[in-house]
């Protein structure tokens, strides 16, 4: 993926954002699962490189098939289906 092209100010401003959203509990809960999950696997001998941990499906899918809501798009995806 291609570096996004900002101006200081507005990369400042995504920097500050991103920051913010990696720090909020959902993300830190599933990071934290994330890293059990690919500790484990490893030690029960899975393959695991270039894979993610789906935490909807609960299994790891490479890191395309991750993205997206499984191909659907993300407008159907939460609360307001």
């Amino acid at each position: 993926m291609a570096k996004q092209k900002l101006s200081p100010k507005a990369a400042a401003a995504k920097k500050a954002r991103d920051l913010a959203f990696a720090k909020t509990f959902a993300r830190k809960r599933k990071k934290a699962e994330n890293q059990r999950k690919r500790r484990k696997a490893i030690k029960n001998g899975e393959n695991i490189k270039n894979k993610d941990y789906d935490h909807k499906d609960k299994k790891f899918k490479s890191v395309k098939a991750n993205r997206g809501n499984d191909g659907k798009g993300t407008k159907k995806e939460g609360k307001n289906k």
